[in-house]
């Protein structure tokens, strides 16, 4: 069971598929996360992350490996825990452009079709691009969308001491760079399922998903 879920930053995404991973027994895989991964190495190693030449080049260097265990997801760069470094402001600052970038999108999308592969009893893959490129045969797609106020608040309150107002612009101006860009914008699937999160608290996002995916297995 190969599920993708998803949607632009503060739906909810990342705690609804680890939870629902969690709750049925399946493998998880924040791409988010690798895509951060690859823009802190740059940033590390002195790329210009706006230099899309600088940064393709550079885009195999990297080895990103990533642990789907949904209790313990894990992310590491060439041997060292990148956890909590690929969630800095800089890092956010940085990641739409170098994830725009075709090679290095490749190379990610490449390394995430290779983990949901060897899920061996399902995987929940989580991102912007996975009903649409990475995994368009995915048993079940699903697509979370938010008012910009809601996601806002939610992303403020995990990014400690943000300003709301700040975050909401922050997070419309990276959702007009992941839809306008050539390769692999985010967008919703022609076959996903659209499950509005302002109104519905955690819980009641992860319950919808679980019973979309039940539904889904009783019709194979």
């Amino acid at each position: 069971m190969i599920v993708a879920i998803d949607g632009p930053s503060g739906t909810g995404k990342s705690s609804t598929s680890k939870a629902v991973a969690a709750k049925l027994g399946l493998s998880y895989l924040d791409t988010g996360a690798q895509y951060r991964a690859i823009t802190w190495w740059m940033i590390t190693n002195g790329v210009d992350a706006d230099d899309a030449g600088a940064v393709a080049s550079a885009a195999g260097k990297p080895t990103i490996v990533s642990g789907t265990d949904p209790s313990h997801p894990t992310i590491t760069v060439d041997g060292v825990d990148a956890s909590g470094p690929i969630r800095t402001q800089e890092v956010t600052s940085k990641v739409s452009a170098v994830s725009a970038v075709p090679e290095v999108r490749e190379r990610i999308t490449e390394l995430q079709r290779s983990i949901a592969a060897s899920a061996a009893a399902g995987i929940v893959v989580e991102g912007r691009d996975i009903g649409t490129t990475v995994l368009p045969d995915a048993d079940l797609k699903i697509f979370l969308t938010a008012s910009p106020e809601a996601r806002a608040a939610r992303r403020s309150g995990e990014l400690k001491g943000a300003d709301v107002h700040t975050t909401r612009e922050a997070l419309i101006k990276r959702d007009a760079a992941d839809s306008s860009r050539k390769t692999s914008p985010l967008a919703k699937a022609d076959d996903a399922v659209e499950v509005d999160t302002t109104d519905l608290t955690l819980q009641q996002v992860i319950e919808c998903v679980v019973t979309l995916i039940e539904e889904k297995r009783a019709a194979k």
